[in-house]
Parts: structure tokens; sequence; C-alpha cells
């Protein structure tokens, strides 16, 4: 006896310091479920060479961007240095209705502002902790793509948002890269299974019921 209806789907925010293996992390996730949607930003500032609108991000005048805020259209947003950023609501929707998950690879201020939006109570969040400041700042040198003075400001705002990780409904710490991806896919799954997330759930059970009754 199957399920006919899809399983809702869920908001999963992942948040770290820069350097803390974030990014990392939600590559190797829609690389391991390919169904995954990553939330694809909007914003104001200027598309850069090779950059493609609704690819890297939904390029939108400073107008129309206002427009989206001001009709409910945007589940988050900031401006960061003079130019405004933000997630789109309705693709999100459209993939929870389909039963597929949106990936957001956010900061604490914008996961904040999902979990305070209407579709708050879909949201899982994660934050990323590194094992130590010092193996932080040892990664974002092995980058070897900032400079001194780059690396300084990262890690100055690193003390800030690490303050937020008691936000979050989990924590992972980042010793190592393969470690904490397993922890994320446990936390995924077993989140996919929440009997709240699965609609045809109670249906199955009737079924069952009017099974045994039939014997």
């Amino acid at each position: 006896m199957a399920q006919t209806q899809p399983r809702r789907g869920l908001l999963l925010i992942l948040s770290s310091p820069s350097g803390a293996g974030k990014s990392t992390l939600a590559r190797r996730l829609m690389d391991w479920d390919p169904t995954l949607r990553f939330s694809v930003s909007a914003t104001t500032r200027s598309p850069r060479p090779g950059e493609a609108d609704g690819r890297e991000y939904y390029f939108k005048t400073r107008d129309q961007f206002e427009a989206m805020v001001a009709e409910g259209e945007m589940l988050e947003h900031a401006e960061v240095f003079g130019n405004f950023y933000g997630s789109p609501k309705g693709p999100v929707e459209a993939a929870m209705k389909e039963g597929r998950d949106t990936l957001f690879d956010i900061d604490w201020q914008g996961g904040q502002q999902i979990r305070n939006s209407a579709l708050g109570r879909d949201v899982v969040s994660v934050f990323v902790l590194p094992p130590s400041i010092a193996e932080l700042e040892r990664r974002l040198r092995s980058r070897a793509q900032d400079s001194d003075e780059v690396i300084a400001g990262r890690m100055a705002k690193s003390q800030a948002e690490i303050s937020h990780w008691a936000e979050y409904d989990y924590v992972i710490v980042n010793t190592d890269i393969d470690k904490a991806f397993a922890e994320l896919l446990t936390i995924l799954q077993a989140e996919r299974m929440r009997r709240d997330r699965q609609p045809g759930l109670a249906e199955f059970v009737r079924g069952l019921n009017r099974e045994f009754e039939a014997r």
C-alpha cells in the first residue's frame, strides 16, 4: 500500500562563519541529491562576466526589488555594500508543493528572517562551527584568495556570527569534512521522515486499520 501524496518539502538553512565549511557541505549535498533545490538569490547588483540571470542570481533593478519586498515576495533580504540581496518566496513555495527541499546557504540574519516568515514551520536550520579559531584562520589562509586585510575582516566578523549558534536547530563541528557531511545527511534524512511532513501517512494508517477490520 503506497502513499499517494508526496511529503511537504522543507527549507534547509546552512550557516557558518566564513571558512567553516558551509559552502563545501552545500555542494556535496546538492551532488548527493539532485532533486534538492538550491535557493537562488535576487540582487540589485550588476551581473559579472559569465553570470546568467536565474542561475547565479535573479538580477533586479532597485525598484523591482523594493516592489517584491513590499508585496511580500521575499523570504528574507538585506542590503550589503549598497546592493540588496534576498530570497524570492515563489520558487521555494513551488518546490515545497512538489515535495522538494530547498537549500539556503545564508548568514544568521537571513536565517532568522526565514524562521520568522510564514514558512518558518518548515525550516530546519544547521550551524557549522570550526574546531578552533586557529583552524578557522588556517582554512581562510589556505585558500590563497584573500589579502591579510580581508582575512582579518572575516575573522573579526566570525565572532559575531558564532554568537548566534544557539538559535539553530542543529550544530555541526566541522573537524573533518567527511564526518560533517555524514552528520548533515543524518539530519536531513531524519527531518524528511518527520510525521508532520508526510501528508499521506494518516490515510495510509486508516488503510491498515481497514485491513484489520476485513480479516
